[in-house]
């Protein structure tokens, strides 16, 4: 009777498990966290792919870099490719030399190329000089809890370990000899001391040092862009840091720095900037080539040459709003490459709005100035295909230059103002010569 019951049960019990994992991911993370890493393994196993990466999301570091170590090798591919890149990128450092190449080995080359590169920390950063593997918990555990995870890690070097929150933000920290001498029913949280400061994994070494000076600090916590816990620079680390950033202040006086700082002598500013200069002058007479396309337009309606820079400006300074916003994105690692279309389709939706309203305000303006109906129809038009257009710009061109291995930092204004200068002026010129006749002859 058992066994004719079981495959009944078993179903009843499977279909329990995954609309429990799917509507209560942040629960299911913390019952996962209280079972041995070959059951959690097993468990997940057993699940449909999209049901694991909510749950994943919501564990503590120490769990989940035991429990990947377990998991089939779909299951695996999955959790890295799907993960936010930043989340998979914060397992993958804790893992060995070994283990994290065997394990990009199992990604799309275009997904492990991606993690790759964000694996690698800038030159001088915060999450080069930093430990990967530090000891997380939940504020919300017990003393006893805690003993008894820090036994089943098995590490003696652990002097203190890190609290976090619901979202797996960093919390507080707790020193070894506290929790020793804590009550065992005691929460974490009762016991946690602040921490007096922390860093952005991708900050300088400038700011490192700097925090050591204003700070007494020995272990330096290290938080990505939302706030989670990727490691913490050890004071070792914190020394050198130090040391060598005295010898860079040395080398930036005499300019012997690799890049231009404020003490860089003026042939090597002049070696850094000059050749951008050049190209943004080729550039500029590809802008000024499209206006000549319709001079004779221009030259029957002498208004449009009026106007003109009012669209090219509008343009130009929406797509500076955007590529700001998609550079900081880049460079916080709060978006990947793969992010591409949503962020360009925000940036489109964004101009087009931003676009009709500045449209709506620039026409009452026209009208004003020119009393033609032609004319506000037309930079209207004009207005808001432009600030598509550089949204659009604004967004996919550091992207693409990311992917193509140049840095868009440099160079993404110049393309950025090329497209906005050319599709402004096109657009401009080109609805006015097709609605010519709404114009009146200057």
């Amino acid at each position: 009777m058992a066994i004719a019951a079981n495959p009944t049960a078993n179903n009843a019990i499977e279909a329990l498990n995954l609309r429990y994992l799917l509507d209560y991911p942040g629960e299911a993370a913390r019952e996962l966290e209280r079972m041995d890493p070959d059951a959690v393994a097993t468990l997940l196993a057993q699940q449909p792919a999209h049901a694991v990466i909510p749950v994943w999301e919501q564990l503590t570091s120490d769990i989940e870099q035991a429990v990947i170590l377990l998991l089939p090798d779909d299951m695996v591919r999955h959790v890295l490719s799907e993960l936010e890149p930043a989340l998979a990128v914060a397992l993958l450092v804790r893992l060995d030399d070994a283990e994290r190449t065997r394990f990009l080995g199992l990604l799309d080359p275009q997904v492990a190329a991606e993690l790759a590169k964000l694996m690698d920390y800038p030159a001088d950063s915060a999450g080069q000089l930093m430990d990967p593997r530090v000891v997380v918990l939940r504020a919300d555990m017990t003393a006893q809890e805690a003993l008894t995870r820090l036994r089943a890690l098995r590490r003696r070097d652990v002097h203190e370990f890190y609290l976090v929150g619901d979202e797996g933000r960093l919390q507080g920290r707790v020193l070894i000899h506290q929790l020793a001498l804590a009550e065992p029913t005691a929460m974490l949280a009762s016991i946690q001391q602040t921490i007096p400061a922390m860093v952005n994994d991708i900050a300088p070494r400038e700011d490192v040092v700097e925090l050591l000076e204003r700070s007494d600090i020995h272990d330096l916590p290290v938080v990505d862009f939302s706030g989670r816990l990727v490691g913490v620079i050890r004071q070792s680390a914190l020394v050198s840091a130090v040391q060598e950033e005295a010898s860079l202040d040395i080398q930036t006086m005499v300019g012997v720095s690799k890049d231009e700082r404020a003490l860089s002598s003026a042939g090597f500013a002049v070696v850094k900037r000059l050749p951008w200069l050049q190209i943004n002058l080729l550039t500029a007479f590809l802008a000024a080539s499209v206006v000549g396309l319709f001079e004779d337009t221009i030259a029957r309606f002498t208004a449009l040459a009026v106007l003109l820079p009012v669209v090219a400006g509008q343009s130009g300074n929406a797509g500076a709003q955007a590529l700001a916003v998609t550079m900081r994105g880049l460079v916080l690692r709060e978006i990947s490459l793969r992010h591409w279309p949503r962020v360009v389709f925000k940036e489109i939706s964004v101009g087009f709005i931003n676009g009709l309203g500045i449209a709506a305000t620039t026409a009452i303006g026209v009208y004003i100035w020119s009393r033609s109906v032609g004319l506000v129809l037309i930079i209207s038009m004009a207005m808001v295909i432009s600030m598509v257009a550089a949204g659009f710009a604004g967004a996919l061109v550091p992207i693409t230059l990311s992917r193509l291995g140049m840095d868009p930092a440099q160079s993404s204004s110049i393309v950025l103002t090329t497209v906005t200068d050319i599709v402004g002026f096109f657009s401009f010129l080109g609805i006015a010569t097709l609605l010519s006749g709404m114009l009146v002859v200057a």
